[in-house]
């Protein structure tokens, strides 16, 4: 397998591992599954030299297992230009494989290089996988907001983790 900044044509792969997600309930805030189109902005929006998509890729069939975002944090505030959030997701068939650590190493090593001082998650608070692996690379609780996510059949928060680099 391979990182690498995601082009185009990976998109579409990109957009099932976060619908798989969606629907799994405890990892994103979204509740219904959204559709290429409706991710283009945001792919759009991500400058590969400030803040990259990288994608992890199997090297023989070019598919993607994983994905990790870094994204402006309130974009044209110049004095939070070196701040991003960083989103990663796996696929579920692929899990338990080491991509998430793959993918959050790679995302600090060249965060520097991108000009980046400060990374922050926003994740449920019942994401516990996520907190776990936040926290073994260094990010530490900067806030919770309680009870601010509401799911059909539930209520729950959200926790902002933060790391300088």
């Amino acid at each position: 397998m391979q990182i690498r900044i995601a082009r185009q044509d990976d998109l579409k792969q990109i957009v099932a591992i976060y619908n798989q997600a969606i629907a799994e309930g405890n990892c994103t805030a979204d509740i219904e599954q959204l559709t290429v189109a409706e991710r283009q902005a945001w792919f759009d929006g991500h400058n590969p030299e400030k803040y990259p998509v990288y994608v992890m890729e199997t090297v023989k069939e070019n598919l993607v297992t994983g994905w990790c975002s870094l994204s402006a944090h309130r974009k044209g505030r110049m004095a939070l230009q070196n701040v991003a959030e960083i989103s990663y997701y796996v696929a579920s068939e692929h899990r338990g494989k080491g991509i998430a650590k793959q993918l959050m190493q790679h995302a600090l090593r060249e965060a520097p290089k991108l000009g980046l001082h400060n990374l922050f998650a926003i994740l449920l608070d019942i994401n516990e996988i996520s907190v776990t692996l936040l926290e073994k690379y260094g990010f530490s609780k900067w806030g919770h907001l309680p009870d601010i996510a509401e799911f059909p059949d539930r209520v729950c928060g959200q926790y902002i983790y933060g790391r300088k680099v």
